[in-house]
């Protein structure tokens, strides 16, 4: 048996689109609530001035911005039409209520109260005042600053009420309903301006204390490059010297220091490699335009796809692969075209593959290939598409695949939906998030993704469109890319 709760709920699923798979369902839908809504209406019986009540304070929460306004609208509206007198409580924490307004001149603003006999979830008369809850809305009640006990903002006191006659004390009610609708939308909104207003804040103080301290390590790295070619030049010197003497446990002593000084280059090579890995990442995603426009903002450069993208990351990921026992290829099914140069966001780009690179160590598993080979594979590639976005349009497709069985989807589409995970990967640690990423980067660039399984395993790929030099954006101004 459904209860009414239960209508509630499923109507809530419904308002947020979740069984309206089409626009025709959402359409028709939202007739049937319109000719509810008649329906309501007819049996509220208001009065022509209570509706125009209404509909005036629908224009003035509109036209006046400040919540001090807002405040005015709603305890003014009832003394000029009604002759009601008002004053509205607000919840500034779970059980304190603070005197936001009045209608009289007498008022003292900043008395607090608790919940109490008045101030409670039922709608109270109490020694002529009429005492009624001011809801929020469920939906949103996570968006504000704690979650309201019993849904509730406030309450909103209403005097002289003695004798109302049961039309007027529903029209109320309504009133209030909308108050509290109109009010938590205001608390959102302000909520969202100090939260806007912090992460410029925080933006500032990421340039200033992780950005340009980070552009100080290419010093260290060139200052450790230039002792290291130090201890080369000394180590040769010392080795000839050695050499000279005669003494074979001095030369092998020798050797063993340029065995040692040829690793610690190696070592810093590596960690060199990352560090401009890292800088690069640092940089791109927390360029600031992204939080001053809230969205990812391209600065598009001609690159070359290859050494500037694909060939980072393989290096970046390589030791991980080979931990995992999987074959790096290039690819496995014919000859690859020469690189190709064209114009992207290589910062963002060079994340996108970043991705498709992680998941391969994560998920690639052993199978066997077309050719007769055994074991776990990962193979890249990339060709040039002609007329890919249309007559003259071309664009540049790369592809990543990895072994295995393929994923369990019912759409191929879905591995790109924020948060999924396909059932056969849960061994795996995720979020979800990493091919969604993917795909929000390369629908910015214009262009789309895709994954399908074919005979050597799970394939993941993006097509680019093909823009030369002319017509890509300008650098940002700002704090270079350290390295």
């Amino acid at each position: 048996m459904t209860t009414p709760d239960d209508h509630t709920a499923n109507r809530r699923k419904r308002v947020h689109g979740q069984d309206f798979p089409n626009r025709e369902e959402r359409c028709r839908y939202v007739v049937e609530r319109i000719e509810e809504k008649l329906d309501d209406y007819d049996g509220y019986d208001f009065s022509l001035r209570q509706v125009r009540a209404l509909n005036i304070f629908f224009d003035l929460a509109q036209e006046f911005r400040g919540r001090e306004m807002f405040y005015a609208v709603c305890l003014m509206l009832p003394r000029a039409l009604f002759g009601l007198e008002s004053r509205l409580y607000l919840l500034e924490a779970e059980d304190t209520f603070v005197l936001a307004g009045c209608s009289a001149g007498d008022c003292e603003l900043e008395r607090t109260r608790t919940w109490d006999a008045e101030l409670s979830p039922r709608i109270v008369d109490s020694n002529g005042s009429l005492f009624i809850p001011i809801p929020c809305n469920p939906e949103y009640a996570d968006l504000l600053s704690f979650v309201p006990p019993h849904n509730i903002l406030g309450c909103f006191e209403l005097y002289p009420c003695g004798g109302l006659e049961p039309r007027d004390r529903l029209f109320l009610e309504k009133y209030v309903n909308r108050i509290g609708y109109q009010l938590h939308q205001r608390i959102i909104r302000a909520h969202n301006r100090e939260h806007l207003s912090f992460i410029k804040s925080m933006v500032q103080d990421i340039g200033h204390n992780v950005i340009v301290p980070n552009m100080y390590f290419k010093l260290y790295f060139n200052r450790l490059k230039r002792r290291i070619e130090e201890l080369h030049v000394t180590t040769e010197k010392v080795l000839t010297s050695l050499v000279r003497c005669g003494d074979e446990a001095a030369v092998n002593e020798g050797n063993r220091l340029a065995v040692t000084a040829a690793a610690i280059e190696a070592q810093y090579q590596e960690i060199y490699r990352h560090y401009e890995t890292t800088s690069m990442f640092l940089e791109t995603l927390l360029r600031r335009r992204h939080f001053e426009e809230g969205r990812y903002v391209l600065v598009k450069r001609s690159a070359d796809l290859l050494t500037g993208v694909i060939e980072p990351q393989i290096e970046r990921y390589r030791q991980r692969l080979e931990e995992r026992g999987i074959e790096i290829g290039c690819p496995l099914d014919g000859e690859q075209e020469p690189s190709v140069r064209f114009v992207m966001d290589r910062g963002l780009i060079s994340q996108v593959f970043a991705n498709l690179v992680s998941n391969a160590v994560k998920y690639t598993e052993i199978a066997t290939l077309p050719d007769g080979r055994t074991g776990k594979f990962m193979t890249y590639g990339w060709r040039s598409v002609p007329d890919a976005f249309g007559p003259g349009r071309p664009g540049v497709r790369l592809w990543l695949t990895t072994s295995g069985k393929p994923l369990d989807l019912a759409n191929p589409m879905d591995v790109f939906r924020p948060g999924f995970r396909a059932p056969n990967v849960a061994h795996e640690q995720g979020t979800g998030r990493g091919l969604y990423f993917c795909r929000q980067v390369v629908e910015l660039h214009g262009g789309s993704v895709g994954y399908s399984h074919n005979d050597c395993g799970n394939e993941f790929y993006f097509l680019l469109p093909d823009e030369k030099e002319e017509g890509a954006t300008q650098p940002l101004t700002g704090a270079p890319v350290a390295g």
